[in-house]
């Protein structure tokens, strides 16, 4: 390939990439890259338009390995992704009628997680249920098979929303305290996905304790470094303080450099503008109990 000159190679290699196809950066997972290069060198995916992969037919089942909710085994269950339905289900049983879960793929996000996960093709697939946060963990135990699944996803999501796999925006721990402020603070995992910022007892756990909208400057939140001077009961040093409308949240963080990359994700997030769909969820947390 190298003797061919890059373009000449892209020309041949890359002829017929689908529009959906995710094309991985040097920041991407090791699975990403390394499929990415087998497809377009050993498997020539991407050479022929005749051939239609697996993963661009709109409809696809199989067995995937999911991490049990409560005891954390990871068990062979049957998935259907259905384009048609815009829906992605698991079964508990292989000749079950009714899935245990049905999950609408526009509120789908599904991103690798392998660190975590503990498996070189760990997926985490977030969604939607009864508009709360549900997560589960997932892997195939065939690098290609695995990325089929996930790539068998992005077309479906093609017309339904903008980007099925966005990244989380930050991921980490750090300290939380209630409401009243008068609470210890105790140690949790958040996740920033877009503008929801979920936290967690586990970096694993299926659902989220809870969850904090975060909205834009011209809406009245702001982030601020430090915690107020009344504060007390937390381990870590380095607060953050995010204001909103309603209230403010505390938290702190462990080191200098985590309470300045949270802060920097949190100001991305306040300087962009709200979306008119954004102020429906904005909207669905303050009525939350």
């Amino acid at each position: 390939v190298a003797a061919m000159g890059n373009s000449a190679a892209k020309a041949k290699y890359e002829q017929k990439v689908p529009a959906f196809y995710y094309r991985p950066t040097h920041t991407d997972c090791k699975l990403l890259r390394e499929q990415w290069i087998r497809a377009k060198y050993e498997r020539n995916e991407f050479e022929f338009i005749e051939k239609q992969e697996p993963y661009s037919a709109g409809y696809r089942e199989g067995f995937l390995w999911k991490r049990g909710r409560d005891n954390g085994q990871f068990l062979s269950r049957k998935f259907v992704l259905s384009e048609r339905e815009g829906a992605l289900k698991y079964f508990n049983k292989q000749d079950a009628r009714d899935p245990k879960a049905v999950m609408k793929i526009e509120t789908l996000n599904a991103t690798f997680q392998p660190a975590k996960i503990g498996n070189p093709c760990g997926l985490q697939i977030t969604y939607l249920k009864d508009n709360s946060t549900r997560n589960i963990f997932v892997y195939h135990s065939d690098a290609k098979v695995h990325l089929d699944w996930w790539l068998a996803l992005l077309p479906c999501s093609q017309t339904l929303v903008p980007k099925l796999t966005r990244n989380f925006m930050k991921e980490g721990f750090m300290e939380k305290t209630g409401p009243k402020h008068t609470e210890g603070f105790k140690k949790r995992w958040f996740t920033m996905d877009d503008r929801r910022l979920m936290y967690f007892k586990d970096p694993l756990d299926a659902y989220a304790r809870g969850e904090v909208f975060i909205g834009s400057k011209e809406n009245s939140y702001t982030v601020l470094s430090g915690l107020p001077p009344s504060t007390q009961g937390y381990h870590w040093n380095h607060g953050i303080t995010i204001v909103t409308p309603d209230r403010k949240f505390l938290f702190a963080c462990e080191t200098e450099a985590e309470q300045r990359d949270w802060i920097a994700a949190f100001q991305r997030v306040i300087n962009r503008p709200m979306r008119p769909q954004e102020y429906a969820v904005e909207a669905h947390f303050k009525h939350k109990p």
